[in-house]
C-alpha cells in the first residue's frame, strides 16, 4: 500500500490483516514506522535512505512469501521507481499494489503524528506532500481515497480482491 502520511494506509493494512486471518489465511503487516524502529532504524528520508528503506522491506516481504504469507506492505513510497524496485525484488507474481489516495489536505488535518505542522514550520526536512513530491503509482490495482469510504468499506474492497486472487 502506498499514500501519503495519514492517509489510512496502516489502519487499512491492519484491517485486511484481520480478515485474511478469520478466513485462515496467514498474514503479516510490514508497518513502514514499526520497520524504522527496527530493521530500518537509522535511515532518513533522503532518496537514498528511502531506496534503502523499500528494499530492505521488499527483501523480508519476498522471503515472508516465499513461505506463504500474505505480505501487507504499508509504506509511503513516494516515487514509481521506489514500487519498481518493490515489484523487482519481491517478483511481479507476489506484488500487487493498493494507492490510499486520500488528498493530501485531507491528511493534513488527520496529521495525528503532527508531521505535516512540523515540515510546514521547517521543523521536518524531507516530508512527502510538503518538500518532496509523491508520485501517483502508475500501476496500482486500486485508488481507495478513505475521505470517501470508511476503513471498513474500503478493507472489504480490498478483501475481496485479494481473496479473489488467492483463489485462483
Amino acid at each position: 500500500m502506498t499514500g501519503y502520511s495519514g492517509s489510512g494506509k496502516t489502519t487499512l493494512a491492519y484491517e485486511l490483516e484481520r480478515k485474511l486471518h478469520q478466513e485462515g489465511i496467514l498474514t503479516k503487516v510490514l508497518d513502514g514506522d514499526i520497520l524504522r524502529q527496527g530493521i530500518n532504524r537509522g535511515l532518513g528520508f533522503s532518496m537514498e535512505d528511502r531506496t534503502e528503506n523499500v528494499r530492505r522491506t521488499a527483501e523480508l516481504a519476498k522471503q515472508l512469501a516465499s513461505c506463504g504469507v500474505v505480505v501487507i506492505c504499508s509504506l509511503i513510497t513516494p516515487t514509481n521507481e521506489l514500487r519498481r524496485l518493490a515489484e523487482h525484488i519481491i517478483g511481479e507474481q507476489h506484488f500487487i499494489l493498493y494507492h490510499i489516495a486520500t488528498p493530501l489536505d485531507v491528511c493534513e488535518k488527520r496529521d495525528v503524528k503532527g508531521h505535516y505542522a512540523r515540515a510546514r514550520s521547517g521543523e521536518l526536512k524531507e516530508f512527502t506532500g510538503i518538500s518532496n513530491p509523491f508520485e501517483a503509482p502508475t500501476n496500482a490495482i486500486y485508488s481507495v481515497d478513505t475521505s470517501n469510504l470508511s476503513i471498513e468499506e474500503s478493507a472489504i474492497m480490498l478483501f475481496d480482491d485479494v481473496f479473489q486472487l488467492l483463489a485462483i
